[in-house]
């Protein structure tokens, strides 16, 4: 079998878990019934794993199993909210608030509702990509409905103040959603301390499968309503239609129940690896930080490199690490990353970045390996 580059692109996607790929396997073959179908075993086979499914899901994030309503993945969820969200409190207003270094899940829909007559305010970010909380309080305006700001961001990792936030939303009864994708199983979220009232959330960021996420929808203090983007069933308390995928519920339960369990010695084991790759990167000249050195997730790590191409950087560590230079989403694109624009990196800055995501599976070895390998291309790159 050919060598294969050292996987270090956990924010673009992750390996599957065996004990989730376990947990799910029976839903295919054995267990295999519509959970719709309450006339017979089959049926409420089916139904009794999505009904744990969302207790397990619920207890991750400190909320009811009745307000996890599961969609396609994240992407799905983010789409559903901010449409769903400006549907349903048209009458209150047509003003939405997001933050410039979001996800294109979030800014593609907010720039699609601008085209349709609402009014979006995205936030510029501080040079270390945290909310400037002051400019956050004078954004909000009375026909203001919804703000939306990511727990943790995909390129940079930063972790936004989100128990200010939403107090801040709260103080004003304005919806507060976040989009959790990186976050969840990784940091602590509680919803009710937080102030969340809608949270998306995805499998494949945590050793899950793709094509399967959640959205948490507040159901008291504030009751929260959304207009349905997807018709025919009215399954999922009416939100979204379409008959649950069972296996892959069952292993999203499965893939956030490992997360949370293992949450605090995995933090720890991920910030000292960030760390020891860091370390070794920054006694070259012309390194650079992107993001706040603290208020991060424990796996990422971003740099800009000074005095490198940016495609010949990529191109020359790509035989022995997986990276990226930015969402995976837009790796294609020859701009570069909207998020280190809006940090004031310069398009050359921009263009030679480097995602470390580094994840459960990564060794010590494989640290000291990449850092080597990273640092001996760039060496030669600037002999060029």
């Amino acid at each position: 079998m050919p060598h294969r580059p050292i996987y270090l692109d956990c924010h673009a996607t992750t390996p599957l878990d065996e004990r989730v790929l376990a947990a799910m396997l029976p839903y295919f073959t054995e267990h295999f019934g519509n959970p719709a179908s309450l006339s017979h075993q089959y049926g409420w086979e089916a139904a009794a794993a999505v009904k744990r499914s969302r207790e397990v899901i619920a207890q991750a994030i400190h909320a009811t199993p009745e307000e996890i309503v599961f969609t396609s993945g994240a992407t799905e969820a983010n789409n559903l909210v901010i449409k769903g969200v400006v549907e349903a409190y048209f009458s209150k207003g047509r003003h939405l608030i997001t933050l410039q270094t979001e996800h294109s899940a979030i800014l593609d829909p907010c720039r699609y509702l601008q085209a349709m007559g609402f009014e979006v305010t995205f936030l510029p970010v501080q040079p270390d990509g945290l909310v400037d909380l002051d400019q956050l309080d004078k954004a909000f305006r009375p026909d203001t409905i919804l703000v939306s700001v990511m727990a943790a961001n995909n390129e940079i990792g930063v972790l936004q103040p989100l128990a200010e936030i939403g107090q801040c939303c709260r103080d004003r009864q304005v919806l507060f959603h976040t989009d959790a994708a990186q976050a969840i199983g990784k940091i602590p979220l509680d919803v009710e301390a937080l102030s969340i009232d809608l949270l998306s959330m995805t499998a494949h960021k945590l050793y899950g499968p793709k094509g399967i996420g959640a959205l948490y929808v507040r159901r008291r203090q504030p009751r929260v309503q959304l207009a349905p983007q997807l018709h025919g069933g009215g399954h999922e308390r009416g939100m979204r239609s379409g008959t649950l995928y069972v296996p892959q519920i069952v292993a999203l339960a499965k893939a956030v129940e490992l997360g949370v369990a293992d949450m605090a010695s995995e933090r720890q084991r991920l910030t000292q690896l960030r760390d020891r790759l860091f370390s070794q990167l920054r006694l070259l000249e012309g390194i650079y930080l992107n993001g706040h050195p603290l208020q991060r997730l424990p796996g990422n790590l971003n740099i800009s490199v000074a005095e490198v191409d940016g495609a010949a950087l990529l191109l020359g560590l790509q035989s022995v690490v997986a990276l990226s230079s930015g969402a995976a989403c837009s790796s294609a694109k020859a701009e570069p990353s909207h998020v280190l624009k809006a940090l004031g990196r310069s398009p050359e800055l921009a263009q030679a970045s480097l995602r470390f995501g580094i994840g459960r599976f990564n060794t010590v070895e494989e640290i000291d390996t990449v850092a080597a390998h990273v640092v001996s291309t760039i060496q030669a790159l600037r002999r060029r």
